[in-house]
């Protein structure tokens, strides 16, 4: 077993205001979910463990597409952009888990890297425009909008509910453990 320490990851600050705390929580969980995934092959990015059929690629593919339809989409109210768009999300609702199979690791990566610099890029513009108390421009189907603080934290959490699930693939992969 190899106990790695992700030492690239820098703990949010203790006592930061508000702002800062949740974009510190989300950098620390996405370095995470990289530290996770790093330095693997197609192969490693394939392998499942017990019954799931989540792998570290499918994560990768999936978290891409969570920040680009929670942050570049509903918050910045932009067009959903390729690979997403032209996706039949309607006969594989999980296409982005399922997809990422016939993906190369730097595609994955490519994928998922733009995302976050999107979202980065997207959170600091509705930041400076509408602050945390600012909603949504694309609203849900019952037409229910989200503050920029809810879209945040809901990000923070799909990471990690999913780091939760990287560390077991992970460890199964090649006996890397660590926080």
């Amino acid at each position: 077993m190899t106990d790695a320490d992700g030492s690239d990851r820098v703990e949010p600050e203790f006592a930061a205001d508000e702002v800062s705390t949740l974009r510190g929580f989300l950098a620390y969980q996405r370095a995470t979910f990289a530290w996770k995934c790093e330095g693997l092959d197609a192969r490693a990015l394939a392998t499942t463990v017990a019954a799931s059929s989540m792998t570290l690629g499918g994560m990768l593919k999936h978290l891409a597409f969570v920040e680009t339809q929670w942050v570049t989409h509903r918050l910045a109210g932009r067009a959903m952009p390729q690979p997403w768009a032209s996706v039949d999300w309607a006969a594989d609702p999980d296409w982005d888990w399922t997809s990422a199979a016939r993906d190369t690791p730097d595609r994955l990566w490519s994928l998922w890297r733009g995302s976050v610099g999107d979202s980065d890029a997207a959170i600091d513009a509705a930041l400076v425009a509408v602050g945390m108390d600012g909603l949504t421009s694309i609203a849900r189907g019952d037409g229910a909008r989200f503050s920029l603080r809810w879209v945040v934290v809901h990000l923070i959490e799909e990471y990690a509910r999913h780091n939760g699930h990287a560390d077991l693939i992970r460890e199964a992969i090649d006996g890397r453990v660590g926080e």
